[in-house]
């Protein structure tokens, strides 16, 4: 972890123009809309805090609330809701930041090997900041690789190899894993008539098992699952590794690392100075709804369905396709039109997200218990009991918020 520090002077800490903090960054080679949709990817994750589902379940007679739950949770396996958006949407954007550091560290004279060193470095450092967080609420280390984390650097060193390769290649090596994932799973043996799905933590009754050529995507008895029972026990436990309780798997590191590449290949676009910034914006948009439709026409005809949980191929191309519509739109409203003051709160978020991931996993309970220790619980039901959850999570959002808002102004930024 490296923190990065530039020290204001005092007229820059106390200047009103929000318009010139916004796009003003201490670190080098930053393209405003991919911190706008940073910041926006880790509001949602943050956002858990406004605790939707509990406000829903105390008004079961709103149709308001429980569309806002659903997209506060993910989906129990075939389809997407927002939530399932976050990890691919954070994925895509560390491809994209890699591309412009590798770029920057050019210009700078570094050369491959120090930049492999640093590259190896970074992995190392994601995968063991994502164990340890996983393992707060243990008292040993629990040995897990499904986290945001460790996902991202499982697949982090093939990546910084691909992005010195020529685009054509690095098409070649996203179609490669999309279709190599999708046919491991469809080789990988369906599951048996007398498969034992309650001891693979999957009830009896589980409504959502896919027929047909889907089954070989089924939880907890698919080629994910198979391969964790056996790397999983290769790690000390408490007790053997049996499944994942909501069959997030170590093999989804493959798929994102497509969705990592996409992201690479994105930020390539928007770096090539070639291309005017209205082709920019028409290529992201076109692959997206490319990368869109692709996932739909596969799921409807069951090729392969759209599962977050083991991070389909579909799933890539889903949510790759929601996160390219996404970026042209900022970059259309950001960067080429210069309309971003309404964008700091997210700029405040983005250009810090591994603080405000720490801040999402490691405090918010002792947040919880410091404001209602302080401010008393009664100052969260002044709208009633049903939404005690949404305003204790506004104010711990709020604190948070104003966290990163003194660490932006004084440009002290979290780094790996």
């Amino acid at each position: 972890m490296v923190v990065a520090y530039q020290p204001l002077r005092r007229a820059e800490r106390s200047r009103p123009d929000v318009s010139e903090t916004t796009f003003t960054h201490p670190l080098p080679g930053r393209v405003a809309s991919l911190d706008v949709c940073r910041g926006l990817v880790m509001l949602l994750l943050l956002g858990e805090a406004l605790s939707f589902p509990d406000v829903a379940a105390a008004r079961p007679e709103s149709a308001v609330w429980a569309f806002l739950s659903h997209h506060q949770q993910h989906v129990p396996w075939r389809g997407c809701a927002l939530h399932d958006v976050i990890q691919p949407g954070f994925s895509f954007l560390v491809g994209a930041a890699m591309a412009f550091s590798i770029a920057a560290r050019r210009r700078a004279g570094q050369t491959v090997a120090r930049m492999t060193r640093h590259a190896a470095w970074r992995a190392f450092a994601l995968i063991t900041l994502g164990i340890l967080l996983r393992s707060v609420p243990y008292t040993r280390t629990y040995f897990t690789f499904e986290d945001t984390l460790t996902q991202i650097g499982l697949g982090y060193l093939p990546l910084f190899a691909l992005a010195f390769r020529p685009r054509r290649e690095q098409w070649a090596a996203f179609v490669a894993i999309l279709v190599g994932y999708w046919a491991a799973f469809a080789l990988y043996p369906v599951a048996g008539a007398d498969f034992d799905y309650p001891a693979a933590g999957v009830p009896a009754d589980w409504p959502h098992h896919l027929t047909g050529f889907g089954a070989h995507w089924n939880m907890n008895s698919n080629l994910a699952w198979a391969v964790d029972t056996w790397f999983l026990n290769l790690f000390p436990r408490e007790h053997p590794f049996v499944f994942n309780d909501g069959a997030w798997s170590t093999l989804s590191f493959i798929p994102t690392l497509g969705t990592m590449l996409l992201g690479v290949l994105a930020a390539d676009v928007l770096r090539d100075t070639a291309r005017s910034p209205a082709d920019r914006v028409r290529w992201l948009a076109t692959a997206g709804v490319i990368c869109l439709a692709s996932a739909l026409v596969l799921d409807a005809a069951g090729i392969c369905p759209i599962v977050k949980r083991i991070w389909t191929s579909t799933f890539t191309l889903w949510t790759g396709g929601i996160t390219l519509l996404v970026l042209a739109v900022t970059y259309q409203v950001v960067d080429v039109l210069g309309r971003g003051r309404w964008a700091f709160p997210l700029v405040v978020i983005g250009t810090n997200s591994i603080a405000a991931y720490c801040l999402h996993e490691l405090f918010r309970p002792a947040t919880t218990r410091a404001l209602t220790t302080h401010l008393g619980e009664g100052a969260f039901r002044i709208l009633g009991n049903a939404y005690y959850p949404l305003l204790l999570g506004a104010t711990q959002l709020a604190v948070f918020w104003l966290i990163l808002f003194w660490m932006h102004r004084r440009r002290v930024f979290l780094r790996i």
